[in-house]
């Protein structure tokens, strides 16, 4: 996991992400280094829009929120019309 924070830390910073950069950026960090782990994140990387897939993470991630948001706005409205329907009941006996 470290390794891709330091990817991240490095693309946010415009450095290129690259095996040399990130071990110097795992190793600045104390924790230890997997050449076998660096190199396949570097080359998962390759041709890689960073930007945009953090673009399409947030937004993957802004979804579940959004809809959590509008199911609590959902519960009082069908709190009220039970509460009307009860009215109603009492009306007609």
């Amino acid at each position: 996991m470290e390794n891709v924070y330091a990817a991240l830390l490095l693309h946010k910073l415009g450095k290129e992400v690259n095996e040399e950069n990130l071990k110097k950026v795992v190793t600045a960090a104390g924790a230890d280094i997997d050449e076998g782990q660096i190199k396949s994140l570097v080359a998962s990387l390759k041709g890689v829009d960073i930007d945009k897939e953090l673009e399409n993470a947030s937004l993957v991630s802004a979804a579940p929120a959004a809809v959590a948001e509008v199911k609590k706005e959902e519960k009082p409205k069908e709190e009220k019309k039970e509460a009307a329907a009860e009215g109603l009941g009492a009306l007609f006996g």
